[in-house]
Parts: C-alpha cells; sequence; structure tokens
C-alpha cells in the first residue's frame, strides 16, 4: 500500500449487478485505508455511506413531478427499474428483433443519463480529486476521462460486450461453434445502432474526451481494463495487454441469512434451489407466477429473490423468499441455480459451484444462458415458451449430474483460489500509484 491514503472514485451503473461490483472491490480498497467514493445514481442515497464509501449522489433524469419534497427513501436502482418494466413485453421477441425495439432504446436511455448528469459528474471529479477513476457501465461518461486522473473500466457484463470477428455478435445469444447466423446479427446490430453512436461519439469529444471506438459507446482504457468472467468458460481469443481477466468478483459485505424451517426441514431426497430472475427480471409478475406455478408442482425446495413487485404473487408451499437476499451467503447453501443469466448471479454460481437453468430476458443474458450450455455447466431454456416438462427435466438432469458437480467443484476451487476482488483492488491501487510516482 502507499505512504498516503488514495481517493478512488468508483462511478457504477445504478443497476444492482455492477454497482454491488464495485461494492465489493471498493471494500476491500477501503480496508487497506483509502478514501473510496461512489459517483451513485440518487436513489442509492444512504445505502453506501453504511458501508464506510462516501456518496456523491448523481440524478440521471429530471426528478419526477410527484416524488415531493420530503427527501423520501427512494428504491435503490429505480431508475432502471421502471425503464425494464415498461419495455419488458419486447423480452419474448427473438434477440435479433430486441436490437431495434429494446437494444437502442436502452442506449438511448443511458445516453440521456449520461448527458444529463455530465455537468454534476464534472463537478463531482472536480471536488474529490481523485487519484484514479474507475467506471462499471456501457456507455461513456465524459467527466471522468477529462478530470486528470486515469481512468480504468470494469467490465461485468459478459466479455461479448468487446466485439470481435472470432467470436458471436453480442447481445446475440448465438452458438460460439457455428456462425451462420453472425453476419446477418451484425449488420442489423450497425444498422440499428449506428446513428445512435455517431451522435454519442459527438456529443463525447465536444466535451473533450476521445473519440468512441467504432460502434462502442464506452471507452477502453489506456491504462487498465477488467472483465469478471472464469477462464473455464471464456470465449477463446486474446483482449488485449490491458485487459486483466477477473475469475470472480464475489463481494464480502453482506449479512448472514437466517433461513425458516420450510426450506431447512426437508426431506432428504428434496434438492434446495434458489430461484432468481434479477431485480430487474423479477418485475415480470406473469412470469414469476408461472415459475411459481410449474415449481410447486416439483418435489424439491426454494429460496426465492421475489423482487420489486413481490406483493402481486404469493410463493407455494415449498417456496420461502424476500424482495432483497443476500445471493453471496445463499448461493453455497443450494444445489442447483435458476437463473436469468445475469453476468454477476452466472459468475457467483460458478463460483460456488453450482449448475444452472438459465432463462434470459434481455441485453447478455442470452449470450450467457448460451455459453453455460454449450459450456456444460447450465440449460438453456426459453423464457415464455418452455413446458413444464422442459423444466422438471432440466432440474433433475443437472441436479443427478454426478460428473458435473465434480468439474463444477474444480472449477470453483481454481475460481476462489485467484481471489477477484483482491486482484481488482491491487490493479486499481497500482494504476493510481503510477500516476502519484509521474513527476
Amino acid at each position: 500500500m502507499s505512504q498516503q491514503p488514495l481517493t478512488i472514485l468508483f462511478m457504477p451503473e445504478s443497476a444492482y449487478g455492477p454497482t454491488n461490483n464495485c461494492i465489493g472491490i471498493g471494500d476491500v480498497l477501503r480496508r487497506r485505508g483509502h478514501r473510496v467514493v461512489f459517483a451513485a445514481e440518487a436513489s442509492w442515497k444512504g445505502r453506501l455511506a453504511p458501508l464506510g464509501f462516501v456518496e456523491e449522489l448523481v440524478e440521471l433524469s429530471p426528478p419526477a413531478e410527484d416524488e415531493g419534497q420530503d427527501g423520501g427513501e427512494q428504491d435503490a436502482g429505480r431508475f432502471w427499474k421502471d425503464f425494464i418494466h415498461e419495455t419488458a413485453p419486447e423480452f419474448r421477441k427473438p434477440t435479433i428483433a430486441q436490437l431495434e425495439t429494446f437494444i437502442r432504446p436502452t442506449f438511448q436511455a443511458l445516453i440521456d443519463g449520461a448527458v444529463y448528469c455530465q455537468p454534476r459528474l464534472r463537478q463531482i471529479v472536480a471536488e474529490v480529486r481523485p487519484d484514479v477513476v474507475v467506471e462499471d457501465n456501457v456507455v461513456s461518461f465524459p467527466a471522468l476521462l477529462t478530470g486528470g486522473a486515469p481512468y480504468v473500466r470494469i467490465m461485468s457484463c459478459n466479455p461479448l460486450e468487446v466485439r470481435g470477428p472470432q467470436v458471436p455478435p453480442t447481445f446475440s445469444g448465438l452458438a460460439c461453434g457455428d456462425s451462420s447466423e453472425w453476419g446477418a446479427f451484425g449488420k442489423e446490430h450497425e444498422r440499428t445502432l449506428r446513428p445512435l453512436w455517431e451522435s454519442f461519439n459527438a456529443w463525447v469529444q465536444e466535451q473533450g474526451a476521445p473519440a468512441l471506438p467504432d460502434l462502442d459507446f464506452v471507452h477502453t482504457s489506456e491504462h487498465l481494463n477488467l472483465y469478471v468472467y472464469p477462464e473455464a468458460v471464456d470465449y477463446p481469443r486474446e483482449m488485449g495487454p490491458t485487459w486483466h481477466r477477473l475469475e470472480s468478483s464475489v463481494r464480502a459485505t453482506e449479512a448472514e441469512l437466517a433461513l425458516p424451517d420450510v426450506v431447512t426441514d426437508r426431506p432428504e431426497a428434496s434438492a434446495l434451489v434458489y430461484l432468481s430472475l434479477g431485480s430487474l427480471g423479477s418485475a415480470d409478475v406473469e412470469l414469476m407466477k408461472r415459475l411459481v406455478d410449474v415449481l410447486s408442482r416439483t418435489p424439491h425446495h426454494y429460496i426465492v429473490s421475489t423482487g420489486p413487485c413481490h406483493r402481486e404473487y404469493e410463493l407455494a408451499g415449498n417456496m420461502w423468499g424476500q424482495e432483497f437476499l443476500p445471493q453471496t451467503k445463499i448461493l453455497p447453501l443450494v444445489d442447483l441455480v435458476l437463473t436469468h443469466g445475469g453476468n454477476n448471479t452466472t459468475v457467483e454460481a460458478l463460483h460456488f459451484g453450482k449448475p444452472m437453468v438459465v432463462l434470459p430476458l434481455f441485453w447478455d443474458q442470452y449470450d450467457n444462458a448460451q455459453r453455460m450450455a454449450e459450456t456444460g455447466f447450465g440449460v438453456r431454456l426459453d423464457t415464455y415458451a418452455f413446458t413444464e416438462e422442459e423444466m422438471r427435466s432440466a432440474i433433475d438432469r443437472l441436479l443427478g449430474d454426478e460428473p458435473l458437480r465434480a468439474r463444477l467443484a474444480q472449477v470453483s476451487a481454481q475460481i476462489r483460489s485467484h481471489d477477484g476482488v483482491r486482484r481488482a483492488a491491487d490493479l486499481i491501487e497500482a494504476t493510481a500509484l503510477s500516476r502519484q510516482r509521474q513527476p
């Protein structure tokens, strides 16, 4: 560690996955004596300071007229929960159709947020005077690149976010070993996103930041880029000298959880399964109702992350859940994970050696679902068209596959031995120190 504490500024996307990822890394740096500041979306107010971080809040859009003036507590990550809830019908479309109806509007919303918060973010950077800035997002925030501190990029999405000719197109969910549909998807990707990229790239340069790479909405750092994906499932390509793989990035900040009798007192033949579609996917109430119905007729017991709409449906008798659950404390206890394929959950399941049934909804979840299926660590199902028999068969097959469990145990041990959170902290710290040593 350095002689003097560093000031490290994190700017995560407001959704739980990127923010939790930065919390885990930031906690290691905080424990080393550094000052860790979060430029967090405003709905995270009061949730980061208790963890020992400095909160510098940013709004991504004008306050709603009905929010009131009493400073009442908002739901963390509300910005993206509301957006996903409004666009959820698009999740039923094929991935190539989602480029037009979901991916482009999502990038537009992200860009709108970046533009809106630019004055406030520039102010934060000037006042905080960080030794290094760390962004975990999928669009660029120019103020992070123009304040004079080294910029570090974290990619906590599927690594196909860094596009290349040797791998399937990002967001496609296409197979790694069959390139027959890659070209058509790539052409539609460019058609739908190039005009948006061109206008955003022009604005980024107007703010004094470098030009964006072609058709990329976020800068690659000249100093340090981190991505979170285990070697056992990573894609067969080289990422470049500034890229460093983190085998996992599992935070140690969550509280222990006491489980009720409904999940602990169960027959020996009954497995314990964790169901989580993430804070965004679980807002699809009809999907959650169907899953509860289908899973209620299996012999297993379930811990369910019920999400923001938990009052709109009821769990079955073989289930227990809460709106928010400490996922890193639950995963070691279960036998199987039913997941939407969000990158955090996918990597954390592998970290703890758990097989997955993956029900992708949007963004990189299709890529993770496909990758788990083609590497043998999970089963990909059609989220809205799976049959009850397909679900039962997938669960039974994964639970009964002893060679897979042995393989997962080996992969889990390898992942945990790399201690990705500490490695990320080491690399970020070294990047900041390199700047301090410059004359």
